[in-house]
C-alpha cells in the first residue's frame, strides 16, 4: 500500500509541474511579441508590468503559500487547480495593459507559484530516504513540458490566434486535472510519510520559518538558488532579443530548448541519484557551474549552434536546481514546517524573475548588448558561488 502510495504522489508531483509550465517564463515568453503587438508597448514596458506582477505574486504566495502546512494535500490541490482554471481563462481576455498585469499576476501567481509550491512541498513532506529520486522524477514533468511546449506553442500561433490557444488550455486543466489529483492524493494526509515503519536515524531540529531566516547559511545559499530563476527568466521571456541581436533564426530558441530539457532530464535523475547517495549540501557547490559556462558562451559565440551548447548547459543547471531547491531545506531545517519554509523559498524565486525580467527590459531599452547583459549575470554566479565555497564545510543539520 505505501509503495502504492509513494508512486502516486510522485505522478502528482509529475502532473503538478507539467501544468506549472503554463504560469512559467519560457511559455508566457512565447506570447511576448503577440501580446506587445497588440498592446502596442516596448520591451521595457512589458518587462516593468510583467516584474511588478510577478513580485506581488510573490508576496502573496508568502501567506497563502504556507497554507499547504494546514490542509490535506486533496483541499489544497483543489484550490489550486480552481485558481489555475481561472488564471489562464483571464490570460485570454488580455485587451490592455491593466489587464495584462491582472493575467499575469494571475498566471505567475497560481502557475509558477502555487503549482510548483503544491508539487514539491508534498514530494519533500513525504519522501525521507528516497526523496531525491522522488523529486527528479518529479520535476521530469516541468521538464517534459519545457522539451514539448515552445515548438507546440509556436506551431499552433501559427494556425490559431494566440488567445484561443489559452481558452483551451483553460478547459484542458478543468476537465483533466480535478479527477487526477482525487484518484492521486486523496489517501495522502499531512502525516503520511514514504515509510511509518522505518526508525529515525538521526533526530533534526525542526526549525521555523522565523528561525529559518536569520540563518546566514539560508541567506548565501538562496542567492545561489535564485540564479537560475532570475537569469533564466531574462533570457526566455526576451528569447526575442536575442534572436534579433544574435541573428539567429527564429527557430532556433525553440529548437534549442529541445536540448536544454533533455539536458535539464537527464541531469534531474543524476541529481537525485547523486542526493541519495552524497546528500543535497555536497551538491549545491556545482549547481551552477554550468550556468556560468553557458553566459560565456553567450557572450563569445554568434554561431546559431552555440544557442544548443548554452541552452543545453543551462539546462544542466536547470536539472540539478529543480530538485536541490527543494531537497536542500528539507535536509537542513527537517520536514515539519517545509510548507512554510518553502513559501518563502518559491516567493524569493518569484520575486527574482521579477527582478530578472525588469532587469532585462531596462538594460535592453538602454541599449545594453547581449554579451554586456550575459557579463553582469555570469558575475553574480561567480560572486554567489565563491560565498557558498567559504561555507560548504558548515552546511549540516542542526542535530537534538
Amino acid at each position: 500500500m505505501l509503495k502504492n502510495l509513494s508512486i502516486k504522489v510522485i505522478i502528482f508531483g509529475f502532473i503538478f509541474t507539467f501544468f506549472s509550465s503554463f504560469g512559467q517564463s519560457f511559455f508566457l515568453g512565447l506570447f511576448n511579441e503577440s501580446i506587445r503587438n497588440e498592446l502596442n508597448i516596448t520591451h521595457g514596458q512589458f518587462g516593468s508590468i510583467y516584474a511588478s506582477a510577478t513580485l506581488l505574486s510573490g508576496i502573496i504566495l508568502i501567506w497563502v503559500g504556507k497554507k499547504i502546512d494546514d490542509f490535506n494535500v486533496l483541499k489544497f490541490s483543489f484550490f489550486v487547480i480552481s485558481l489555475l482554471t481561472i488564471s489562464t481563462f483571464v490570460f485570454s481576455k488580455i485587451n490592455s495593459i491593466t489587464f495584462l498585469f491582472i493575467a499575469i499576476l494571475l498566471m505567475r501567481f497560481s502557475g509558477q507559484g502555487m503549482m510548483s509550491h503544491t508539487a514539491s512541498t508534498t514530494i519533500s513532506r513525504y519522501f525521507t530516504n528516497t526523496r531525491g529520486k522522488a523529486l527528479s522524477t518529479g520535476w521530469f514533468g516541468l521538464s517534459t513540458a519545457e522539451f514539448l511546449m515552445p515548438v507546440t506553442i509556436i506551431y499552433a500561433l501559427t494556425i490559431m490566434d494566440w488567445r484561443n490557444i489559452w481558452i483551451i488550455i483553460s478547459v484542458s486543466i478543468i476537465l483533466f486535472l480535478p479527477l487526477v489529483s482525487y484518484f492521486l492524493v486523496k489517501e495522502v494526509k499531512l502525516s503520511s510519510r514514504e515509510d511509518d515503519n522505518e526508525d529515525i536515524k538521526e533526530n533534526i531540529k525542526q526549525w521555523k520559518r522565523s528561525e529559518v531566516i536569520k540563518d546566514y547559511r539560508f541567506i548565501i545559499i538562496a542567492l545561489n538558488m535564485l540564479a537560475m530563476p532570475w537569469i533564466a527568466t531574462g533570457i526566455f521571456v526576451y528569447q526575442s532579443f536575442i534572436l534579433s541581436a544574435k541573428n539567429w533564426g527564429e527557430y532556433t530558441i525553440a529548437q534549442s530548448f529541445m536540448v536544454y530539457s533533455i539536458a535539464s532530464v537527464l541531469t534531474l535523475f543524476v541529481a537525485g541519484y547523486l542526493i541519495d547517495k552524497f546528500t543535497s549540501r555536497k551538491l549545491l557547490i556545482y549547481m551552477n557551474i554550468p550556468f556560468l559556462i553557458s553566459l560565456l558562451i553567450l557572450f563569445y559565440f554568434q554561431s546559431p549552434v552555440s544557442s544548443f551548447f548554452f541552452l543545453g548547459l543551462i539546462g544542466v543547471s536547470n536539472g540539478f536546481a529543480n530538485v536541490l531547491g527543494s531537497s536542500t531545506w528539507a535536509e537542513l531545517y527537517g520536514v515539519e514546517f517545509i510548507g512554510s519554509i518553502k513559501a518563502l523559498t518559491t516567493a524569493l524565486m518569484v520575486f527574482s524573475t521579477a527582478f530578472g525580467t525588469a532587469f532585462f527590459g531596462l538594460m535592453i531599452d538602454f541599449n545594453f548588448s547581449i554579451e554586456q547583459i550575459s557579463m553582469i549575470s555570469g558575475c553574480y554566479i561567480l560572486i554567489s558561488l565563491i560565498l557558498l565555497f567559504l561555507i560548504k564545510n558548515k552546511l549540516n543539520p542542526t542535530i537534538l
